[in-house]
């Protein structure tokens, strides 16, 4: 068959262990078979990294400006006992954090529905969408250890010298502390994505934070987005027939779990780490949720929202099977390939996209699956695949589907 054709590449960004296994998997039996694949190539794997000082991520984030599309891998973030397994010059940032903060976009998830795949929470009918602010608190955070007592305090100093103080804590002994900071700029930017996201999508917007304890800190996000919502949007909400509401996260977390679904729920930095998670989890698997960063500039980021598998990596340098679930890497590379032709206005592209997506969900209906959703799945038949056998079956539904 003739390929289809793509004019401009996309930003591929590889990743680490058992999830850079799958990537090359899917590219040599998805993708290139069937797309005439340009991409600019970028190794985020955390040896090269290394290698780099760690300016590849951001030659990575620069890369997508340029194109405006990247698809990304899951990748290491190194912690200490990564140090001497990959002799590291240092303990390397999130390369997430570091794409987000120059990309400055905010970060929307969603669980991938299957039938036979039954969310946890009984009352869930339709996926919860988590809008994740991408920017600044505990991942630009300053720490320190406090050796001894002493006093320890919040300074400004303004462009003209002069500065203001607040007390932080007055040590007696030894204790550790923390510096987080964000930016009016970008929490303007994520509540301005979060409510055309809703427009786009016609689905309600929920925002939570915790302002009753941090007075200035989370009342200022709380401020921006009713104060953008009520200049900016509240027309055309109620012309779309959505609404708005903020509550406080405690509130929040309780009404998810009382609610249907359906809905986009917008959460700071840390707390939609956690959240989108937990609702990926609830929904099913981590590995069955898509991810994509959406900047206000029209950058777009699509990556896998789960970690690199060590565990079965691990297994697989042992030349043993792994049963690795690819769903999530897959849609990536779906999302990033769907807005490239959409951008590009290339129909068959973006049908390309459709197509692979549907043949994940059809394989997995039609009973065969990975050992994680196996393990869930209520389907009366099915055949639990090794991660190759499980790609092979997407790509004999996916030659169906495009014959």
């Amino acid at each position: 068959m003739t390929k289809i054709k793509m004019t401009t590449p996309l930003v591929e960004m590889d990743g680490d262990e058992m999830t850079r296994v799958l990537w090359k998997m899917i590219k040599d039996e998805l993708l290139e078979p069937f797309v005439d694949l340009k991409t600019e190539y970028y190794d985020l794997g955390l040896v090269h990294r290394n290698e780099t000082d760690d300016q590849v991520t951001i030659e990575s984030a620069e890369a997508t400006k340029k194109y405006g599309v990247a698809v990304k891998c899951a990748t290491i973030t190194p912690n200490a006992a990564r140090m001497p397994e990959y002799n590291l010059k240092e303990m390397w940032k999130s390369p997430n954090g570091t794409i987000r903060a120059i990309l400055d976009g905010t970060v929307f998830r969603a669980p991938i529905i299957v039938k036979g795949i039954e969310p946890y929470v009984k009352t869930w009918k339709k996926p919860i969408t988590i809008a994740r602010h991408a920017y600044g608190d505990v991942y630009k955070a300053t720490e320190m250890k406090i050796p001894s007592a002493g006093k320890a305090e919040l300074v400004y100093t303004a462009e003209d010298g002069t500065e203001t103080r607040e007390l932080i804590h007055d040590f007696k002994g030894t204790g550790i502390l923390q510096g987080m900071h964000n930016l009016n700029q970008s929490i303007e930017s994520f509540a301005r994505s979060c409510f055309n996201y809703a427009l786009d999508t016609k689905q309600d917007l929920w925002f939570a934070t915790k302002d009753t304890i941090s007075k200035k800190y989370d009342h200022t996000f709380k401020d921006i987005f009713q104060d953008i919502y009520d200049a900016e949007y509240a027309e055309k909400f109620e012309k779309a027939g959505i609404t708005y509401f903020y509550t406080l996260i405690d509130d929040a977390v309780a009404r998810v779990i009382r609610s249907e679904g359906g809905y986009i729920w917008a959460c700071k930095n840390y707390d939609g780490d956690v959240m989108s998670d937990m609702v990926a989890t609830a929904f099913g698997s981590l590995s069955m949720m898509t991810s994509v960063l959406v900047s206000p500039q029209g950058y777009y980021e699509y990556e896998a929202a789960h970690g690199t598998v060590q565990r079965h990596y691990y297994k697989y340098l042992k030349g043993e099977k792994t049963s690795t679930n690819p769903i999530a890497t897959i849609f990536a590379w779906s999302g990033a390939l769907r807005k490239r032709g959409e951008m590009d206005q290339l129909p068959d592209l973006m049908n390309f996209a459709d197509k692979l997506e549907e043949a994940c969900i059809k394989t997995i209906e039609n009973g065969d699956m990975t050992g994680d959703l196996a393990l869930i799945s209520t389907a009366e038949e099915k055949r639990v695949c090794t991660s190759e056998e499980f790609i092979q079956a997407i790509r004999t539904t996916l030659e169906g589907l495009l014959a």
